[in-house]
């Protein structure tokens, strides 16, 4: 029998939800539909780990089981905590049986990365290329510019959308699966003049994408659940698995949850954990009815597990939190508990205008700072990017260095883009755009020799031995041989995977150095390029994985790195979510800012809007300020100009959700009372006789 002492950390909801279900005869466990409630701060993620780890000591083997999160990241803690939690369980001192487990524990990934396997593997059930190649957003974009422009809409009278907007009407089109007229009247109203147009665009994408076996972001679920729509397809695929467990499924969209419900249409062993009020990702085609009607979606209904009891902030922040949520027309009703005692109550802080707002943040920001909390335990949110404008001005005046999240991705950098290019052409000689990308890296070869290049290529079906007959301008031959020789090799079938990204390296430096300035630190990307390549078996694993789910951290187009000590924290609160600091201020909470002017047309938004400033107001620990300047500057005036307009209350906030907070005002640095004469005697002026003279 195992032991249970791994359960001994859970709460009552966590240990209920963890324990779920019951054994069966046969060394595995049978379990119903299962939705956990989680809300901010309350172990979901051990939950989750604990979970899987109860399935495999009681005999589920690992390989059935299906782990989908958001992450890479997430991915992986779940495991290496799922690893840990078992080996505890089973007494495991040695960890061999524990690492064994975690080794078949193989289906543990993103909904994309678990879908471009299980395409890979039914590949020819669906007539589809097992070779195709996984493009990213950027290279999505340029496709459809290419496109636009061959189809004669980049050249039209009136504005047609540029690329990356034709992109998100794509994929919202694509993830939401509503028709183009509704996703143009609802969410991009300025473009639906163009509907025909854009079918003509869509569609013209979508052929120039199979042909050159290509998928991109969104292919990968459309795919997936058009695999899923025929049934014996669905049924083969979901006998694969005895269990299915889901993390965050607030942000599933659509697609995600028909392929979830055709993988185990009885519920049989699904469990989806997430948290209605941290629904706040609707504009990537997120949809909160996705949590909020999951019970229903089977008979008998899906057990729902609450889990309140919060491990991160006190119970004076949590008051005002569960306050603002109380008032939430639709959700799924919890109210959070702290363990951490009752602690102080939320500051609502009055002030004068977006300057005294940042003078006031920055004051207690170093006043914390002095009270033993560093900058990197503090952190300053808000609606959006520019709102931290006035702010970042003044942190830099009092020299208090800060990071801000956002900024390019890893594979936005250009350098990275061409050695991936180099990559994604060796895998898929169809590859029309790394093609490009690469040829005109060569010195001297433009976008109309790269052109018929490409084309020449295409008119063999991408083989890569038909660059033998392509005669290049001969400043260029030499180096147009070295990559036709490149080539050759990466494509060789029996060449192993290990050397390739050194390979390609090689080549590539002369052109980097060529290219580039800031040599040094491009180099320094490129090692961590190869770094990475060694943790994937394969060329198209790894150029996939890293598509699917890229680092962050980037030299490309960066700044004089941060040399100091410490550093606070700036973000929105969108990239906020999953993160917690010891203090937290939040900027704007103005109707205008919270919820956005552009949310305050749909009942929806709004709902989403509140969602948000939740997700802003749990981030704290020990300390939660809401910043209310009264006064802001209008957009449209001089430089020097003083016009301004002033900002209401947000209709979030409550006379009751005020009443759990703590109100201060604070006025800004004051024009200083004026110098005595110097003689010290008053000087008197009779204005009203003055004022009589005149007339």
């Amino acid at each position: 029998m195992p032991a249970v002492s791994h359960l001994d950390i859970l709460n009552a909801a966590q240990r209920k939800a963890v324990t779920f279900g019951e054994p069966t005869g046969d060394k595995g466990w049978r379990a119903g539909p299962l939705l956990v409630i989680a809300g901010a701060g309350t172990g979901k993620t051990s939950t989750i780990a604990h979970r899987v780890a109860q399935l495999v000591v009681h005999g589920v083997d690992p390989a059935r089981l299906l782990l989908l999160t958001f992450t890479r990241r997430a991915a992986s803690e779940m495991r290496r905590r799922a690893h840990d939690i078992v080996r505890e369980a089973l007494q495991d001192t040695l960890g061999n049986k524990a690492q064994a487990m975690l080794q078949r524990l193989v289906w543990a990934g993103t909904f994309h990365s678990i879908g471009n396997r299980l395409l890979r593997h039914y590949a020819r059930q669906l007539k589809l290329d097992p070779s195709f190649t996984v493009v990213d957003r950027g290279d999505s974009a340029d496709l459809l510019d290419e496109l636009r422009t061959e189809l004669g809409l980049a050249s039209k009278e009136q504005r047609f959308p540029r690329k990356d907007t034709c992109l998100a009407i794509y994929s919202w089109r694509v993830n939401t699966q509503k028709s183009l007229h509704d996703t143009l009247e609802q969410q991009f109203p300025w473009c639906k003049d163009w509907e025909s147009d854009l079918t003509r665009l869509f569609r013209g994408y979508v052929e120039r994408k199979q042909r050159h076996a290509l998928l991109d972001y969104d292919d990968l679920l459309l795919y997936w659940h058009m695999m899923m729509g025929e049934p014996r397809l669905a049924q083969h695929v979901g006998a694969n698995f005895d269990h299915v467990l889901v993390d965050e499924y607030q942000d599933t969209n659509r697609l995600q949850a028909e392929i979830l419900y055709a993988l185990k249409p009885d519920g049989s062993g699904v469990t989806v954990v997430g948290d209605d009020a941290q629904a706040i990702y609707s504009f990537r085609a997120a949809a909160v009815e996705n949590i909020l009607k999951f019970p229903e979606r089977y008979q008998p209904r899906a057990e729902t597990i609450t889990l309140a009891q919060n491990y991160r902030s006190t119970q004076g922040l949590l008051d005002a939190s569960n306050a603002l949520m109380a008032e939430a027309p639709r959700q799924h009703r919890k109210h959070l508990l702290s363990t951490r005692g009752a602690g102080g109550r939320t500051l609502y802080a009055t002030l004068d205008d977006l300057a005294g707002q940042a003078e006031y943040v920055c004051g207690q920001i170093l006043k914390r700072r002095e009270a033993g909390v560093a900058l990197r335990r503090q952190a300053v949110l808000f609606r959006n990017s520019s709102a931290s404008d006035v702010l970042e001005v003044e942190l830099a005046r009092r020299r208090i260095p800060f990071v801000k999240y956002g900024g390019l991705k890893f594979l936005e950098a250009a350098h990275i883009k061409d050695m991936l290019a180099v990559l994604r052409w060796a895998d898929n000689p169809r590859n029309s755009l790394a093609a490009f990308r690469v040829l005109q890296l060569l010195p001297g070869m433009g976008p109309v020799n790269a052109r018929k290049c490409v084309e020449l290529l295409q008119a063999q079906d991408g083989a890569v031995s038909a660059l033998k007959g392509f005669a290049p301008p001969q400043p260029m031959a030499a180096a147009f041989a070295k990559l036709q020789a490149l080539l050759q090799a990466l494509t060789e079938p029996q060449r192993p995977w290990p050397g390739q990204v050194r390979q390609a390296r090689d080549w590539y430096q002369p052109h980097l150095e060529r290219i580039y300035e800031h040599i040094h630190t491009r180099v320094g990307d490129l090692d961590q390029l190869e770094q990475l390549s060694g943790q994937y078996p394969s060329r198209e694993r790894f150029i996939t994985e890293l598509t699917l789910d890229p680092p962050h951290a980037t030299s490309d187009l960066a700044g004089t790195p941060t040399l100091d000590e410490d550093y606070l924290v700036l973000s929105t609160v969108h990239s906020a979510k999953g993160m917690e600091w010891d203090t937290v201020y939040v900027l704007n909470i103005v109707d205008g800012s919270f919820p956005s002017e552009f949310a305050t047309g749909r009942t929806e938004l709004i709902d989403e809007e509140r969602r948000l400033l939740y997700v802003a107001m749990t981030r704290a620990r020990n300390e939660l300020q809401l910043c209310v300047p009264l006064k802001f500057p209008l957009t449209q005036q001089p430089r020097t100009g003083d016009g301004h307009v002033y900002g209401g209350r947000s209709r979030f906030i409550s006379d009751k959700v005020l009443k759990t907070m703590e109100q201060t005002a604070f006025h800004g640095a004051q024009l200083g009372e004026a110098a005595p004469l110097g003689d010290g005697r008053a000087s008197t002026l009779d204005v009203s006789a003055r004022l009589k003279d005149m007339w």
